[in-house]
């Protein structure tokens, strides 16, 4: 709490625990409607610098109680190959459970794999019918990925020819198949499945994500055209033209497609029983889906109809949207097989790496710390590049610009940070030590200090906001200051041993605050690069 007093020689500075404003604040000017403040610079050691040191800091509380908040994200499909562009809503979806969490926020996690439909029929076909490849005892998800791109453009190029009908025909019993779980394609789609699994699995362990609960297409499909018919029972719902759904046209949202005329469900009728599942047998709250642009309309009738089903959790039901990445060349697509297979692109990523700034290391290195490296500043790349770019803005991927360490990107950031610890090294920092924060008198000092200080506040507003890119612009600002201050104010030569304590205070800080902001984006850090 602040309470300003007149200045009086010898006053006391601290009564009965509460901190006077003239201990904090230098200065206060009026500037038209707005009052500017400069901070004393002990003051701001003190309650910034030191709680950061000591870590108290970071257990400060930054929202009050707030709902029960489920957020899905990652809803990649089977029989397909995961590639860069999934890597958007993957890093997107756990930076805000991270951010969130740390904000205080009751958060829960879930993904969505769509493990029926179309394209798991065309993948099973060609299998079964086309394929003259050998099994790989290896990598199996990746292959199936592509044995669906094949299966993809022959479908495409028989369509208008003689064999068009008879494939069509073909897809259709495999999905009756799979629908009523039974037959020679079930059979195969279970073991296929499990292979495109396991390729989730290794994304997942590589990202360092895991989710609460898994949901699966498979098993809402048969419970959510019973949903939409106990609905219709009711008379929640209305029949057009031999379908069943719900008529929004008045609220300028068309027709709720829920049962198409042959009894099947559609993609609006998995999202109403998944949703039902989290609300009554999770009882969340709130529901945050994190899913590209394109099913902006899709999810406006689905909250409707929830709320209109009588869910009140539906007005806290939130799409969050996000734009496509793109190759320098167009996007990608994985029908066409125009992808960056995301598995291979790590390798690629790590390889550079090695190529380009740990071969200098290979006689004082293990390799084991080379290789470690390498993965560190390629998740650093990765996730620094899908969420420092606006969710509403197209990624165009960029390797090259991506993996540079002197401009706006995960390793420059991380190298920021080892520099940093290379200094507390080889200088020999001392957490307990007593700093003397008043001798940080530079401008480039106060700046950087100043940046520390807005630590928190930027955290809980890009949370509130669902906004990462706000903390990747915050880090990249922090490195930039202390870029600086690292040119401007020599550390090991100060002068004094007590201006080079502060200033390797300041510079330690500062490490710590890049370390637990990138930690809240999912980048590891090197602790030498």
């Amino acid at each position: 709490a602040l309470r300003p007093r007149p200045r009086r020689s010898g006053a006391m500075r601290r009564t009965s625990g509460m901190v006077h404003a003239d201990d904090v604040i230098a200065q206060a000017t009026a500037a038209g409607p707005y009052l500017n403040l400069k901070i004393q610079v002990e003051a701001l050691g003190k309650n910034v610098l030191e709680p950061i040191l000591n870590s108290k800091y970071f257990t400060r509380k930054l929202s009050e109680k707030n709902p029960r908040t489920m957020i899905e994200y990652s809803q990649p499909n089977t029989h397909k190959e995961l590639h860069v562009g999934h890597m958007r809503n993957l890093c997107l979806g756990d930076g805000l459970v991270r951010m969130l969490k740390y904000s205080g926020h009751e958060i829960l996690t879930s993904t969505f794999p769509g493990d029926m439909g179309t394209h798991v029929a065309k993948c099973l076909w060609y299998l079964k019918l086309h394929n003259d490849e050998p099994v790989p005892k290896t990598n199996r998800g990746e292959w199936l990925g592509r044995m669906y791109s094949k299966a993809h453009i022959k479908l495409e190029d028989e369509e208008a020819g003689a064999e068009g009908p008879k494939n069509k025909a073909d897809l259709t019993l495999i999905i009756k198949d799979l629908e009523e779980g039974h037959g020679e394609y079930y059979k195969l789609w279970k073991e296929t499945r499990e292979w495109s699994i396991d390729l989730m699995k290794q994304v997942y362990a590589w990202a360092d994500v895991e989710f609460d609960y898994w949901y699966w297409e498979s098993d809402v499909d048969a419970a959510s055209v019973k949903f939409a018919k106990k609905c219709f029972a009711e008379g929640k719902l209305v029949e057009s033209q031999g379908a069943i759904g719900m008529n929004l046209e008045n609220e300028n949202l068309g027709f709720c497609l829920l049962l198409k005329t042959d009894g099947t469900g559609l993609y609006a009728t998995k999202d109403l029983e998944l949703a039902r599942r989290k609300f009554e047998d999770v009882h969340i709250e709130k529901s945050i889906y994190v899913v590209d642009t394109r099913q902006s309309h899709h999810f406006k009738q689905v909250f409707r109809v929830l709320e209109i089903l009588g869910f009140e959790q539906a007005k806290l039901c939130l799409h969050l949207q996000y734009n496509f990445v793109e190759l320098p060349d167009g996007a990608m697509s994985s029908r066409k097989g125009n992808i960056v297979p995301l598995l291979n692109l790590i390798h690629q990523m790590e390889q550079m790496v090695k190529e380009r700034y740990l071969s200098r290391y290979a006689n004082e290195w293990t390799q084991s710390e080379i290789d470690q490296t390498a993965s560190i500043i390629a998740k650093g790349a990765i996730r620094y590049g899908m969420l420092r770019i606006d969710t509403n803005k197209a990624i165009v991927f960029d390797m090259d610009e991506w993996l540079k360490i002197d401009g706006e990107s995960g390793p420059f950031i991380q190298y920021s940070y080892a520099r940093i610890a290379s200094l507390g090294r080889k200088l020999g920092f001392e957490a307990n030590r007593d700093v003397k924060f008043g001798l940080l008198t530079h401008q480039a000092e106060k700046n950087l200090s100043s940046q520390l200080m807005n630590f928190n506040s930027v955290v809980s507003s890009a949370s509130e906001s669902f906004k990462p890119n706000s903390l990747c612009n915050y880090l990249y600002d922090l490195a930039k200051k202390f870029n600086v201050f690292y040119h401007e104010c020599p550390i090991a030569n100060s002068g004094s041993d007590e201006l080079t304590n502060a200033r390797l205070a300041l510079a330690m800080a500062t490490g710590i605050v890049i370390k637990q902001g990138l930690g809240l984006l999912g980048v590891p850090v090197p602790e030498r690069m």
